[in-house]
């Protein structure tokens, strides 16, 4: 019953919003993943996915369990955009309705929000398709082949050994899966969302680490094994967050290729590029999908994106008084459970008027 209740939520998308196509692979994200792992659940849920490309329909034809690890990767790029935005006016909300699921903005504008979404999200099918591997839920790949035999670093020479995460080939998966319909697309947007997208990968890549443990007597490191591991994904997301903050403007030459704007800096692989300003995200727009910020919480004296100037967009704000509820005190007991007390505090909470100064 869960797998054709998804079935029909995604059948109401499409016929509700079909001419939204670009980066539809990301309602994924929102389908439960047991109707996913089921062996005819990908192939009758990419079916209901507007706008898949003929690749991409393969992949979830052929592989289940790698279209399972790709919604598992969608969810996590989707949760660690909000986190990263949280405290901005645009703070990366899902909608419920729309094959957009962020709001049709992000597919009409190419802008800085445009380039983290995608960043992101092949970061986060990057990611999750290596975790994957090393947790052997893949037929076709478990740890690293490559990481074996003898290594060395400042520390001396050390022995590949573990379970090295594969990493080439979640970035491989990924780049199969989420390139597909822009690489069939060639045009300018294609171009800046390829672009993104490789840069999100690399960032995955760019932060493993090397993780070894120490072999000898009485705790002396006399050899060691060593393995390589992804980072948690936060690291990923704040990372992207900086690539975003200093994100290169871009146009396209006379030979269809990405270029840096006038006066802006050359862009390298690893930078996130746009090319069209940004809306303001101050009022609601259906039209544009944006959800504007009027009940957004905002701190008072902040000079930040949190601060109530900049969230309320000069609306002003409203201060309520409220008592927060929080556990402090804890103790443990044994054996086992832990007893705390309830603390109560007073505090202001201020939320950015409406339009309307409601």
């Amino acid at each position: 019953m869960e797998f054709f209740a998804n079935i029909q939520v995604l059948l109401l998308l499409f016929f509700s919003a079909c001419s939204f196509v670009r980066g539809s692979w990301w309602l994924l994200s929102r389908v439960q993943l047991s109707a996913i792992a089921s062996q005819s659940g990908p192939r009758q849920l990419c079916a209901a996915l507007p706008g898949l490309s003929r690749r991409q329909r393969e992949i979830c034809d052929r592989q289940p369990a790698l279209v399972k690890s790709i919604g598992q990767g969608a969810r996590l790029g989707v949760l660690e955009c909000q986190n990263q935005f949280r405290h901005h006016r645009w703070n990366c909300s899902t909608v419920d309705t729309g094959a957009s699921v962020f709001g049709n903005t992000v597919l009409k504008v190419g802008s800085r929000e445009s380039a983290f979404l995608y960043a992101i999200s092949s970061a986060g099918v990057a990611h999750s398709v290596t975790r994957s591997c090393s947790r052997g839920e893949l037929r076709h790949c478990t740890c690293d082949p490559n990481r074996k035999g003898v290594g060395g670093d400042r520390q001396g020479p050390f022995a590949w050994g573990g379970c090295s995460e594969f990493v080439s080939f979640g970035i491989k998966a990924a780049r199969k899966f989420i390139d597909a319909r822009e690489a069939a697309l060639k045009d300018a947007r294609s171009l800046m969302n390829l672009h993104n997208n490789r840069a999100g990968r690399k960032a995955v890549q760019r932060h493993t680490k090397k993780e070894c443990k120490c072999h000898g007597v009485s705790g002396s490191c006399v050899s060691r094994t060593c393995w390589l591991a992804l980072s948690e994904f936060d690291r990923v997301g704040h990372f992207l967050k900086g690539q975003y903050d200093g994100a290169v403007q871009v146009t396209v030459d006379q030979q269809g290729r990405l270029v840096s704007a006038p006066d802006r800096k050359p862009y390298s692989k690893a930078d996130l590029v746009y090319y069209e300003p940004s809306p303001d995200y101050c009022t609601v727009d259906k039209t544009a999908g944006t959800l504007g910020t009027a009940g957004r919480e905002c701190k008072k004296n902040s000079p930040g994106t949190d601060g109530c100037d900049l969230m309320c967009c000069g609306r002003g704000f409203d201060t309520k008084r409220m008592e927060i509820i929080t556990k402090c005190r804890c103790k443990f007991h044994w054996c086992c459970y832990v007893q705390c007390d309830e603390c109560r505090q007073w505090k202001d909470v201020h939320t950015c008027k409406s339009q309307n100064g409601s």
